[in-house]
């Protein structure tokens, strides 16, 4: 029976291909979406995959999704929480809605999904967790103290997990993408971008498809002893 794994974040982007790649693998992906309905549907029509709408950074309906989608299409295996926005701004300008909203969204969730599924996952004896970070969560970047401080707490989150379930069949892992060619990078003022590359050693932007690539990895069998770590992919820009 194929392992079912829900993807927040999961028809954009990086989520996108992350939840391409786990269903190519043969894995029953549920890919989570907050708004954008039309791309949600065209997104499920093309690829066979479901697409699921709710706010992840409220406890309530994560909770109640997660129930439903078990009843649906079985116990969640897999969790991959990678939904998140940005709200940039420098700290003497940065408003508390805008702290409030990333810390929210980039973080709680992760309380949030990770909550909802950890009783399943323990009374079965086996769960698969990747959270998605940030390099800009290990380096900080300048008008991102919100985001950088979510990613950030991301991975002590991953840490402290992992310690608390390796004994339960439940692996805990991040990844730290760094700047990858998605549709927000891209949206970056063209001589902005060409600074950006220029920083990273192997000369590009990174790939969608190689962070997912990384996660595939994480879920599978072939992973089981790896816990509690956190995966950089970022062509060498910063080196944890």
């Amino acid at each position: 029976m194929a392992r079912v794994a829900i993807v927040t974040g999961g028809i954009r982007g990086i989520g996108e291909a992350i939840s391409v790649s786990l269903h190519e693998a043969g894995y029953k992906v549920i890919a989570n979406y907050a708004s954008h309905d039309e791309r949600a549907k065209a997104f499920s029509a093309k690829t066979g995959i479901a697409v699921s709408k709710w706010d992840v950074g409220d406890f309530t309906a994560c909770q109640e999704k997660v129930a439903s989608l078990s009843k649906e299409h079985g116990p969640i295996d897999i969790l991959v929480n990678n939904a998140g926005i940005t709200r940039d701004a420098p700290l003497h300008k940065m408003g508390y809605d805008a702290w409030d909203d990333v810390l929210r969204v980039n973080l709680s969730s992760v309380f949030n999904m990770s909550r909802a599924v950890i009783n399943s996952m323990r009374e079965r004896g086996f769960g698969r967790m990747v959270n998605i970070g940030s390099i800009n969560g290990q380096a900080g970047q300048f008008g991102q103290v919100n985001y950088a401080a979510a990613k950030a707490g991301m991975v002590g989150f991953t840490k402290s997990l992992a310690l608390e379930t390796a004994s339960k069949g439940i692996t805990v892992n991040a990844i730290a993408p760094g700047y990858i060619d998605t549709e927000m990078v891209q949206s970056v003022e063209q001589s902005i971008l060409s600074k950006i590359i220029a920083r990273i050693p192997v000369g590009r932007l990174g790939h969608t498809q190689e962070i997912a690539r990384a996660v595939r990895f994480l879920v599978s069998d072939d992973a089981a002893f790896i816990t509690g770590s956190t995966l950089t992919i970022n062509g060498g820009q910063y080196m944890a």
